[in-house]
């Protein structure tokens, strides 16, 4: 059993801006006012979402190579990722001079010094601070990520920094009439959130890492896609995924559940990356949940689209605002693989 505990979350977000305003200004000339990408763009469930680039720039950054792009992730990565990180480190209450591990997901940027030197530097770490980049995982990345942090911690004793930033604005791709364009078009927003984890305390607040499962079904592994194109990195999403995730979740939470005693209807909380609506309808059909179940979810699919990794931290922020939880706590999250993690979640008093 993992013996650490989430001490501390944070975030950093760019300028907000109306879905509708975002459709009208931009996106109904990008896809040539098509009555597809019209409804599409009203039925994703966002009414607002996160961009590190102002829309008036969208064009041309669809224009652009990939090289413009990364360079762009250069600028505007570190600032955030170091506001996201001083949040959570704030949260914790946990001196930078502390941490003995980083690890920074994304699969939007990279450069080489990357972002985690970059905040090593800014922060800053201690020299002997190690480091680890996640790279290119997908919208899954942070319980991955999270299991390597746990793992550092426990063996350690020390805390550690995990951080999840995505700058999907870079990459708008040029006019298309691909559906699948569209819903990428129509979800993704921009997003930096970051954890800290801590050796479990009895007397300390926060959610103990109890597992972590996943589910890889690789014979799906076309159904999404994050290629990298000489105009950017381009999405690939197949509309079957919500009915491929509906099959995998219940047993993957079976097994989670089981082998710690308890079953679904012993979960308080559900932090379930909301990849769409019918990803998490899916979700909520599959195992039964209450309407009410993934209000947290469908809350920050609406305030901030899809961010890819950072997602599920944002709806782990959103629960713990709402009060300390009472009973575990589910994180779930998917990706290309076709993957599904999953965090079985306690709280720590």
């Amino acid at each position: 059993m993992v013996t650490a505990r989430i001490a501390g979350i944070g975030a950093a977000l760019p300028p907000s801006y109306d879905q509708d305003q975002l459709w009208h200004d931009v996106f109904r000339w990008h896809f040539s006012r098509s009555r597809v990408a019209q409804r599409i763009f009203s039925a994703s469930g966002v009414q607002s979402r996160h961009s590190a680039v102002a829309p008036a720039e969208f064009a041309a950054v669809a224009d652009s190579s990939t090289a413009e792009r990364m360079r762009r992730y250069g600028e505007l990565a570190p600032p955030l990722g170091l506001r996201a990180v001083q949040d959570a480190l704030a949260a914790a209450d946990t001196d930078t001079e502390a941490i003995g591990l980083l690890v920074v997901a994304t699969c939007t940027g990279y450069r080489t010094p990357g972002l985690d030197i970059a905040l090593a530097e800014a922060l800053p770490l201690r020299a002997d601070a190690r480091r680890l980049l996640i790279g290119h995982t997908g919208c899954h990345a942070a319980l991955p990520a999270l299991a390597t942090i746990a793992d550092y911690v426990e063996v350690h004793q020390r805390p550690a920094v995990m951080l999840c930033l995505e700058l999907t604005s870079l990459h708008i791709q040029p006019a298309s009439i691909d559906p699948g364009q569209m819903v990428s078009h129509a979800l993704f927003g921009d997003a930096a959130a970051a954890l800290v984890l801590s050796p479990d305390d009895d007397e300390a607040p926060g959610l103990r890492v109890v597992d972590i499962a996943s589910r890889t079904d690789t014979g799906r592994s076309n159904q999404m896609t994050w290629d990298i194109t000489d105009l950017g990195f381009r999405m690939g999403l197949s509309p079957e995924v919500p009915d491929a995730l509906a099959e995998q979740v219940g047993p993957l939470l079976k097994d989670l559940l089981g082998r710690h005693g308890y079953d679904l209807t012993d979960v308080h909380g559900w932090a379930v990356h909301p990849g769409g609506p019918r990803i998490l309808e899916a979700v909520e059909e599959s195992l039964g949940l209450d309407p009410t179940a993934l209000a947290a979810s469908r809350n920050v699919l609406a305030e901030h689209g899809n961010c890819s990794s950072g997602t599920v931290l944002l709806v782990l922020r959103e629960i713990l605002a709402a009060g300390a939880p009472t009973g575990p706590i589910v994180a779930m999250a998917f990706g290309p693989g076709l993957t599904l993690y999953a965090a079985l979640l306690e709280p720590a008093r």
